[in-house]
């Protein structure tokens, strides 16, 4: 009897924690509106405004990003790239270029300097997630951080943009940043 006791308390435990850990899916966004499409959206100059916290919600750094995107169709596949220019509040600037390619619909890859290996992506209805590894520089030591991305389309011209980082599972922080659309 003690023995079903110790693994019924132990499955419940597992069960909670892997619930726990389970996260919204795209899916879900479906039939909100206005819906995203990528190509559209980011298309011509977005300015984005963005606060990285730290994992006690401690805001640790501020940002803002020009960002130029176009898009064009190669082999029949739509390829977008944006050039995104950071300057931080301490003075710091940074250059980011992204290559999306959609692979299928709502479905695209995503390839930058700083990425390792791609992003992926999916969008549905007014949400885009993305999950990639960034080579984070830190002190002079880069370290390789995992982010689970989500953007929500709020108007034609208005992006939300909440980015959890972690390594090994650990929560490091959440970058938050709003997109306008000129």
């Amino acid at each position: 009897m003690k023995h079903h006791f110790i693994k019924f308390t132990i499955t419940l435990f597992v069960a909670v924690f892997l619930f726990g850990c389970s996260g919204p899916q795209v899916s879900q966004y479906a039939k909100e509106k206005p819906t995203l499409d990528l190509s559209e959206y980011f298309s011509g100059t977005i300015d984005a405004y963005g606060i990285f916290t730290d994992r006690s919600g401690a805001v640790v750094k501020r940002f803002t990003v020009l960002i130029e995107a176009n898009w064009q169709v190669v082999d029949g596949k739509k390829i977008g790239t944006l050039d995104e220019s950071f300057e931080y509040s301490d003075g710091t600037k940074q250059k980011r270029i992204w290559t999306l390619t959609e692979v299928a619909p709502g479905k695209y890859i995503g390839k930058a300097d700083d990425v390792v290996g791609e992003a992926n992506g999916s969008s549905a209805g007014n949400a885009l997630n993305w999950a990639y590894t960034l080579a984070l520089p830190v002190d002079g030591t880069v370290y390789h951080v995992q982010f689970d991305d989500w953007m929500y389309l709020v108007t034609p011209k208005v992006m939300i943009n909440k980015a959890q980082m972690s390594k090994f599972g650990i929560n490091l922080g959440e970058v938050t940043l709003s997109f306008y659309k000129r």
